[in-house]
């Protein structure tokens, strides 16, 4: 069976910790991965090598590899250059992600010249393109990645009070590669009816897996019905 074929209308979790969250550390995204493969989940998206190798140890998922890096010429973070992808082929995840918005990346670098490097040099692996307009999904498309992704909607300044779902609807129109939603997907019903929309897979990250976050929406919550 073939990755894309282990995913399809299945579950993916984000297992991912920045530096300045408490959970950062590749131990814990490792038992983040299993407790997700115990509860139902068909692959793992992570951050950085020292992760992925962590999760590899815990399960036997598909994983979307990704590598944050910042530039300081750049506004693009996920997996920005040639290395990045070169890091993640080598340690050999099924699919590698990237955001593929029409924002320059480091050293001044369209997503068309980045991407025609990096599909010349690694003709056989399988790319994703994290997208936050459907221009951007067509343009990916039309280059030759494998996925596109939902990833990067409202996160780009000029994609800021997108509606995920609706955004889903609009790329699952006109795409023909596999679409994957993710960015938002905070409820099982969301997830539910992204897939009835025609999503391929879904990606769940921080309504699983940053406890941070969640205990913040409860709290805010709270406070709110504690001043009325």
């Amino acid at each position: 069976m073939s990755i894309l074929e282990r995913i399809n209308k299945k579950l993916i979790v984000s297992c991912q910790a920045l530096e300045d969250e408490p959970l950062h550390d590749s131990y814990i995204m490792s038992k983040m991965a299993l407790a997700a493969k115990l509860g139902g989940a068909s692959g793992i998206r992570a951050n950085t090598v020292k992760d992925i190798q962590a999760i590899k140890q815990e399960v036997d998922l598909p994983i979307i590899g990704i590598i944050k890096k910042d530039f300081p010429d750049s506004e693009v973070y996920i997996t920005p250059t040639l290395q990045e992808v070169e890091e993640l082929y080598t340690e050999g995840v099924d699919i590698i992600a990237f955001a593929a918005t029409k924002q320059v990346r480091p050293d001044g670098q369209s997503f068309l010249e980045f991407f025609s490097e990096v599909k010349a040099s690694y003709p056989n692996q399988l790319f994703m393109a994290d997208v936050s307009t459907l221009e951007e999904a067509i343009a990916a498309e039309k280059v030759g990645v494998d996925i596109i992704a939902t990833t990067m909607a409202g996160y780009t300044p000029y994609s800021k009070g997108t509606v995920p779902l609706e955004f889903l609807e609009q790329v699952v129109a006109h795409i023909s590669v596999p679409v994957i939603a993710e960015g938002n997907i905070d409820t099982p019903e969301k997830a539910k009816q992204a897939l009835d929309i025609g999503a391929h897979a879904v990606v769940v990250g921080s309504a699983i897996t940053r406890p941070k976050l969640i205990t913040e929406k409860f709290t805010e919550a709270i406070n709110v019905h504690s001043m009325k």
